[in-house]
C-alpha cells in the first residue's frame, strides 16, 4: 500500500511499527455545530481508508476524538445559557447520526479531550522538564526555536511564518511563534486545577496527548483536513517529539478542501452546508459518493448537479441489482483486484469507481444465471470496500427516486426547556450572522414540538402552538 506522505512530499510504501498493526490517529470534529460537508468529507475520506487497512491488516486501531473544551463552545454554551456538556452531547449525537446516514463506521477509539486532562497536565509538564516550554502570566507556552526542525510539515520557514495571520502575538510570549499549551480560566470558563493554576488546555497539546495516552509515542497513520497542516499538525509533532524524543508520526494523510459552488464555505456567503440538512435532499449514500468522486488530496466542489448525477448513478447500479434479486445471496467473494490496485494506490476511489462501472457492465452482460451471480457478488464485494451497493435495492431505489431519503436523520425533537432554549439561542445566532435559511429550519423545528416563534423589535417571542397559529 502507498499513500502520499505530506511530511515528505511524494507517494511512500506504508510503514507500520508492528508488521500486524496500524495506528491511526484522525483529528475530529469540535462539537458546537452541527457537521457541514466539509467536516463530512474526512470522515468518509479515512473510514474508507480503515475499511482497506482492515483487509490487509489483522489489527487496524483507529482513534479520532472530539474536541468538547474550546473557545467557540463556550461561547455556544454562554448564548444557550447551559452547562458545557449540554452542547457537547446534543452535538456529538447529532454526528455520530450525521456519519452513520454517511455510512461512516465508528472508530475504534472516540475519545473526549475532557476526559484526557491529566494526560495533558503531565505532557505539558514533561515538556516544561525537557526545556521547551515555559511559563509566563499563568499561560505554559511551547517554545518553538527549542525544535529546530520546526516548519519541515508544511514546508514553511520560522522567519515566515512569524508575519503569519494566524500567529497570536502576547506580552507573554517570548517568541512571536510560541504557542500556548496551557491558559488560566476565568471562574465562569470550564477549568481544571493544574501546577500552573486553574486553567484549560490548548488545542494542539490535546491530540499529542491522546496519542500518547490510547497509540504510543510513534503512530504509522495521522490524518486530517489540509487546514490542519499549519499549525494544529506542525504543533503536534514539535510537542510529541521534544517530548519523548521519538518520530512523532511516519505517514502524514491530508485531505483537500471543499468549495460550493467554485466558493469557499463561509457564513458570511451564506454557503455553509450542513449534512443534515442535505439528507433531507437526499440520501446519505448519493452524498457520500459525491464525496468520494473526487481524489482526496484534489478540491472538491460540490454543487447540485454533482448530487443529481451520484443519485443516477446509484440508481442505474441498484436498477441493475434489482433485476437480479431473485439470485441466490452471492457467495463470500473477494473484491475484485483491479479495484484493490487502486485503492492502495493513495487511496485512488475514482480509479475504483471506474472500474465498477466495467464490473456493472459485465453484470449487465452476463449469459447465464451461474455467470450473474459470480458478476453480481464482485460486483458486491468490490463495492462494499467503498460502503456502497449495501442497501436492498428496493430500500435504496424507494430512497433514490424520491426528493428526500427513506427515513429521516434529524435526531430526536427538543422536549425540555434547556433544548428549547438552546434552540432559540442557536435560531438567535443565525438571525444575527443574517444565515435566514438556518433561521427558517430553526422555527420549523420548534413549530414541530409545538411552539411559534414571533420576532419582535425586543427580540423572540415563544408562544404555545394553538390550532389557529398551526
Amino acid at each position: 500500500m502507498r499513500l502520499y506522505n505530506t511530511l515528505l512530499r511524494g507517494k511512500m510504501p506504508l510503514r507500520t511499527q508492528q508488521p500486524d498493526r496500524v495506528s491511526m490517529y484522525v483529528c475530529g470534529p469540535t462539537v458546537y455545530n452541527y457537521a457541514h460537508i466539509g467536516n463530512a468529507r474526512p470522515a468518509v475520506v479515512f473510514d474508507v481508508l480503515s475499511r482497506l487497512l482492515r483487509q490487509h491488516y489483522p489489527q487496524v486501531v483507529y482513534v479520532r476524538n472530539f474536541t468538547d473544551v474550546d473557545d467557540k463552545i463556550n461561547a455556544a454554551a454562554s448564548a444557550a445559557g447551559l452547562p458545557i456538556n449540554a452542547i457537547t452531547d446534543r452535538y456529538i449525537n447529532a454526528y455520530h447520526e450525521d456519519m452513520l446516514a454517511l455510512g461512516v463506521l465508528i472508530p475504534d477509539l472516540e475519545p473526549r479531550v475532557t476526559e484526557h486532562i491529566p494526560a495533558i497536565i503531565e505532557l505539558v509538564q514533561t515538556l516544561i522538564e525537557k526545556g521547551h516550554a515555559y511559563v509566563e502570566q499563568g499561560h505554559v507556552l511551547f517554545h518553538v526555536p527549542s525544535y529546530s526542525e520546526y516548519g519541515q510539515l508544511s514546508g514553511r520557514r520560522t522567519e515566515d511564518m512569524i508575519a503569519g495571520a494566524r500567529v497570536e502575538v502576547a506580552p507573554y510570549k517570548r517568541n512571536p511563534m510560541d504557542f500556548v499549551l496551557w491558559k488560566p480560566s476565568i471562574p465562569d470558563l470550564p477549568g481544571w486545577d493544574s501546577p500552573w493554576g486553574r486553567g484549560r488546555p490548548g488545542w494542539h497539546v490535546e491530540c499529542s496527548a491522546i496519542i500518547g495516552q490510547h497509540l504510543g509515542h510513534t503512530i504509522d497513520i495521522h490524518g486530517g483536513g489540509q487546514d490542519l497542516i499549519f499549525p494544529h499538525h506542525e504543533n503536534e509533532i514539535a510537542q510529541g517529539t521534544c517530548a519523548h524524543g521519538t518520530p512523532y508520526c511516519n505517514t502524514w494523510v491530508h485531505n483537500n478542501f471543499v468549495t460550493v459552488d467554485g466558493q469557499k464555505m463561509s457564513k458570511s456567503l451564506g454557503n455553509v452546508l450542513l449534512v443534515r440538512n442535505l439528507l433531507a435532499e437526499a440520501p446519505g449514500e448519493a452524498i457520500r459518493l459525491v464525496l468520494l468522486s473526487t481524489h482526496y488530496r484534489k478540491p472538491l466542489d460540490w454543487n447540485v448537479q454533482r448530487l443529481q448525477n451520484a443519485r443516477e448513478t446509484l440508481l442505474k447500479y441498484y436498477e441493475a441489482l434489482a433485476r437480479f434479486e431473485h439470485l441466490d445471496e452471492p457467495p463470500l467473494t473477494a473484491p475484485d483486484t483491479e479495484v484493490l490496485e487502486a485503492l492502495r494506490n493513495d487511496l485512488n476511489v475514482p480509479g475504483a469507481l471506474a472500474r465498477l462501472h466495467v464490473l456493472l457492465t459485465q453484470l449487465n452482460h452476463a449469459g447465464t444465471d451461474a455467470q450473474r451471480l459470480h458478476a453480481k457478488s464482485v460486483l458486491l464485494a468490490s463495492a462494499g470496500t467503498l460502503r456502497l451497493l449495501q442497501q436492498s435495492p428496493r430500500v435504496a431505489l424507494a430512497a433514490l427516486e424520491t426528493r428526500g431519503p427513506a427515513t429521516s436523520f434529524l435526531s430526536a425533537p427538543p422536549t425540555d426547556d434547556a433544548q428549547i432554549k438552546m434552540l432559540l439561542a442557536e435560531r438567535e445566532a443565525a438571525r444575527l450572522n443574517r444565515n435566514f435559511a438556518k433561521s427558517d429550519a430553526l422555527r420549523a423545528e420548534l413549530k414541530a414540538v409545538g411552539f411559534m416563534v414571533e420576532d419582535t423589535p425586543q427580540g423572540q417571542v415563544l408562544r404555545p402552538l394553538t390550532k389557529e397559529s398551526a
